[in-house]
């Protein structure tokens, strides 16, 4: 089976280091990962990947314009975005039925197993 490819654009080094290296342990995901958001645009044009993990909330930009330079992109704007972000709880997550302008978005911090369940629904893989 070939490997999906995840983007994780996210200021946070220590939380992209754990996510990849979870994700590609499962042997299922190739991970490449953006701390600063303000080239989260030009490395999903490099990378080209299968789904994005976009924080929200970043210095110099923030993920909802990141997101809105990808959606625009004609070579980019059918990748699934699913955001991450701190400045909701997880009960706010649940009454936004874990959507943010259409997209998926899981509140931080977030566990493990929740992040995999998310992704494999937004790639739509057979549970």
């Amino acid at each position: 089976m070939e490997k999906k490819k995840i983007l994780i654009i996210d200021d946070e080094e220590g939380f992209t280091d754990l996510v990849k290296t979870t994700l590609e342990e499962s042997g299922r995901y190739e991970v490449r990962a953006e701390n600063q958001g303000e080239r989260g645009h030009d490395s999903a044009r490099m990378f080209h990947p299968d789904l994005i993990l976009l924080d929200l909330v970043m210095p110099r930009m923030e993920g909802s314009a990141v997101a809105e330079q990808i959606k625009t992109d004609e070579g980019l704007k059918d990748i699934p975005i699913v955001f991450l972000t701190a400045a909701v709880t997880i009960e706010e997550t649940q009454a936004q039925h874990g959507l943010i302008g259409g997209h998926p978005f899981l509140a931080k911090p977030v566990k493990l197993k929740e992040l995999v369940a998310c992704i494999e629904e937004a790639l739509h893989y057979p549970g």
